[in-house]
C-alpha cells in the first residue's frame, strides 16, 4: 500500500452555536489541513498523486472557499449582519467544529476523485480532529 500526505495551511474564523465555552464567540485559527491519499498501485510516473497537483486542486479550493473566511452555521444570528457588511463567510449546515471542517475537506477531496483515506484539521498546534470513512474488507470506501 502506498500513502502520501500533503499539508495545507490556511486561516479561518468560526464560532460554535449552543456552546458554553470560549468558542461561542467569533474567533480565528491558523489551521492546517493534513490530507492523506492511499492506493495499492502507483501511476505511470511512480506516484500516488503528484504533491503539486494536490496543492493546486485541494489547496486552491481551500484558498478560494475557506481561507480568511468566517465558517458559520446557517442558523448563526450574526450571519445577516456579516453579509450586510460584505464580510467573507462560508456557511455550512452543521456547527463549524474542527471535526465538521475536516469532514467538509474530506468530501471535497473525494469529490475530485482522489483516493483520500483521511483528513486531519489542526485547529491549534495542540488540537486536531480527523475524519475518515469506514472501509470494506476489499479496502474500498463503503461511502
Amino acid at each position: 500500500m502506498f500513502r502520501i500526505t500533503r499539508e495545507i495551511h490556511f486561516c479561518y474564523g468560526h464560532r460554535l452555536l449552543d456552546y458554553q465555552g470560549k468558542c461561542r464567540h467569533l474567533h480565528g485559527h491558523n489551521g492546517k489541513a493534513v490530507i492523506v491519499l492511499q492506493t495499492q498501485t502507483l501511476d505511470r510516473l511512480g506516484m500516488v498523486v503528484d504533491f503539486s497537483e494536490v496543492k493546486r486542486v485541494v489547496g486552491g479550493w481551500i484558498d478560494a472557499t475557506l481561507d480568511h473566511k468566517m465558517i458559520l452555521h446557517r442558523d448563526d444570528p450574526v450571519l445577516p449582519f456579516l453579509r450586510e457588511l460584505n464580510e467573507p463567510v462560508y456557511v455550512i449546515d452543521v456547527n463549524p467544529t474542527a471535526e465538521n471542517i475536516a469532514r467538509l475537506i474530506f468530501h471535497f477531496v473525494k469529490s475530485e476523485g482522489y483516493p483520500v483515506v483521511e483528513v486531519t484539521l489542526w485547529e491549534t498546534e495542540n488540537s486536531f480532529a480527523t475524519y475518515s470513512e469506514p472501509t470494506s474488507v476489499s479496502g474500498r470506501s463503503s461511502g
